[in-house]
């Protein structure tokens, strides 16, 4: 007899979900380059370092003395209060090692925030442009997303206007991101506690900070974080992790602290962390004590580079026709508008119309791979989003080739 086929049915929530906008260009490179194509990549929001020996021989050390069995969910207390104290000693922000929770990556811990924060139909504001994965974690915990757009003659960044007319009685939780992914700017310490001020005269507003970056800075301006100003401290959750700055993407080593009502945000994720994956890698906690401890000269030594970098890119950028620009002064991001060409024909006979497919047209052409701005937030559409995370002579090349390629639309 023929066996019945029966569809599995799959759940709206699920359905919804687009796939990461920034994944899929550096999927798409890969799938490219194994068909022996030339492309150059701007796409992968991961440093081209390798992570410093030291960091990897911690991790090894630690699983050849037999550290692979279960461990506390929020993290071994011994790594939690290194992060506390470089907390407390960089960053001003007052804490113990019972209010940080270390999770499986950055992205991983907003996620768990989210979800223990926001009750369906609650508002999350984010600034936008502002990263892919913020909305689609609001969403899954049924939020409602009130974007508040940045301008582009202010780097991007929401002024403290804007953020108070955009909180209502709904308000749960603000998202900040400094420096920005995908803007590659940053907010100076006096627009942050402009920002705080704003949110102390509510109550009943969270903030996350979102910190991943907060090494990778050359603009001249200091790292400021919103959960040092004692007007909101208690009700800040900020966010940081491994991936960006000791060039550990791949290890998925993220964590929160969240030192405000005796700890109940922390508890909070703890109890969710536990019934999802339990905790981060057993034998990966000595790396992260590593890394904080004594990863300082590594990460200047590519804070350096990125900083030639951001330069180098900024100034090939802004000399293309019809781009404009703002300077990348954190992260590796530059994300120029490039709007001007949205109507025009490409060499290979594409009509440009909107980031999605001048972004299409340019890997299919000039085989640059960037990544289009439309799942920014609305106020992106008319960017694309370059990582200088790679060498100096594929940026050279990468933007020779955008630049010609754009002098040959109609």
């Amino acid at each position: 007899m023929p066996t019945q086929t029966r569809t599995v049915r799959i759940s709206e929530r699920a359905q919804s979900l687009k796939p990461s906008a920034t994944f899929a260009v550096t999927a798409r490179v890969r799938e490219l380059r194994a068909q022996g194509r030339d492309v150059i990549g701007f796409g992968a929001g991961e440093p081209d370092f390798d992570t410093p020996s030291a960091i990897k021989d911690a991790a090894i050390n630690a699983l050849r003395a037999g550290q692979t069995g279960y461990q506390p969910v929020p993290g071994p207390p011994e790594t939690r209060e290194v992060i506390a104290e470089k907390l407390n000693r960089e960053n001003g922000i007052a804490c113990g090692p019972g209010d940080i929770v270390i999770n499986a990556g950055a992205k991983h811990t907003v996620y768990l925030v989210l979800q223990a924060l926001v009750d369906p139909g609650r508002e999350v504001i984010i600034p936008t442009p502002g990263w892919v994965s913020y909305r689609p974690m609001a969403e899954l915990c049924g939020g409602v997303v009130r974007e508040v757009p940045g301008a582009i003659d202010n780097d991007f960044k929401i002024t403290p206007r804007q953020l108070e007319e955009a909180i209502t009685p709904e308000t749960a939780v603000v998202i900040l991101n400094s420096p920005s992914n995908p803007c590659g700017t940053m907010y100076t310490p006096e627009e942050i506690n402009a920002l705080a001020d704003v949110v102390a005269t509510h109550e009943h507003v969270a903030i996350i900070s979102d910190e991943i970056y907060e090494k990778l800075i050359y603009g001249g301006v200091e790292h400021c974080s919103i959960g040092a100003h004692p007007g909101v401290a208690e009700r800040v959750i900020t966010i940081n992790g491994l991936s960006k700055a000791y060039a550990m993407t791949g290890w998925r080593l993220g964590y929160l602290c969240a030192p405000g009502d005796g700890g109940v945000v922390a508890r909070a994720v703890s109890r969710l962390q536990g019934q999802m994956n339990s905790h981060a890698t057993a034998f990966c906690y000595p790396a992260i004590v590593e890394a904080i401890t004594n990863g300082g000269e590594a990460v200047e030594a590519m804070r350096r580079e990125f900083g030639v970098r951001a330069e180098l890119i900024h100034g090939l950028l802004t000399e293309m026709p019809g781009v404009i620009c703002p300077r990348p002064t954190g992260a590796f991001y530059a994300f120029p508008d490039i709007g001007a060409w949205f109507g025009r024909t490409t060499p290979g006979g594409a009509t440009i119309e909107c980031a999605k497919t001048f972004t299409e047209a340019l890997l299919e052409e000039a085989h640059v791979a960037v990544v289009p701005g439309d799942d920014f937030g609305d106020s992106a559409r008319r960017h694309v989003r370059f990582s200088f995370a790679c060498s100096t002579e594929l940026i050279i090349e990468g933007c020779r080739r955008t630049r010609a390629w754009l002098e040959e639309i109609a």
